[in-house]
């Protein structure tokens, strides 16, 4: 029995130190998968998955958001990845449809930002919001989540309770 007990508590010292290695690791690897996930498909894609988009949400009954910005933007990834999270994502599949435009570098889809009035110059991401048809409801003209990263997630829930349809 006094062996047990010994072996017990050797492994839950042992499970105790070597935790926070762990723990540390797993941050690492997420940090690691989130700045290099690509979020961004071809800009070339950008207004055949607006139309698509436009098909879905007509069909659900859902609002479509644009999101301007691109795969080297660390903003545009802490936004993708707050969507992503509780109670974000839900809010998100319930309500929208997500279009992820790539804008390179300041260099594609510049007609689709000024069609969508996305001043670019502000900063990204950027996001405009569309209803079901695709007429624009609200576009970010001020660069309001060009810096996320210093943002909380309850920000982007708040812009999903905001633009989501009314039903």
């Amino acid at each position: 029995m006094h062996r047990i007990r010994i072996a017990a508590l050797t492994a839950l010292v042992l499970g105790l130190s070597i935790s926070p290695h762990l723990a540390q690791a797993q941050a690492i690897d997420n940090y690691s998968t989130l700045v290099h996930k690509v979020i961004y498909p071809s800009p070339t894609v950008a207004r055949a998955q607006i139309q698509h988009a436009i098909a879905v949400a007509t069909r659900e009954h859902k609002n479509i958001i644009l999101d301007f910005g691109g795969n080297w933007c660390p903003d545009c990834k802490v936004l993708n990845y707050y969507f992503h999270q509780p109670p974000n994502a839900g809010l998100l599949a319930r309500n929208f449809v997500l279009v992820d435009i790539n804008i390179g570098r300041y260099t594609h889809n510049l007609a689709l930002a000024k069609k969508y009035n996305i001043p670019l110059h502000k900063g990204v991401p950027a996001l405009a919001v569309l209803d079901s048809h695709g007429k624009l409801l609200y576009s970010q003209t001020g660069g309001q989540f060009e810096n996320m990263s210093h943002m909380s997630p309850d920000s982007v829930t708040a812009f999903l309770n905001m633009w989501k349809p009314s039903r």
